[in-house]
């Protein structure tokens, strides 16, 4: 018997704040957090791997990938990036 997929595919659009986080940090490490993205993009439901945020000004989820927290918001099937940090500076 044939897997049923769940029919919405989520994107990504990475803001252009987390484009900036994003080039700052070591070229390896760039790779490890977009192989983790596209692992939770791939997915039925990537927010299972979310935590929802208790202060909504940075974002409404975020995503741990090692000591690097994506903070990111939703819209139906879009994912928008907003922050990529550290975990010691990304909810200053």
């Amino acid at each position: 018997m044939g897997r049923t997929l769940n029919a919405m595919a989520y994107r990504l659009v990475i803001e252009s704040r987390a484009k900036k986080d994003l080039q700052s940090l070591d070229p390896m490490l760039r790779k490890r957090i977009a192989k983790k993205l596209k692992f939770f993009i791939e997915h039925d439901d990537p927010l299972q791997f979310a935590k929802r945020l208790v202060n909504t000004k940075d974002g409404d989820f975020r995503w741990r990938i090692g000591n690097f927290r994506i903070v990111f918001d939703t819209e139906e099937e879009l994912i928008k990036i907003l922050r990529v940090q550290h975990r010691k500076d990304v909810y200053r």
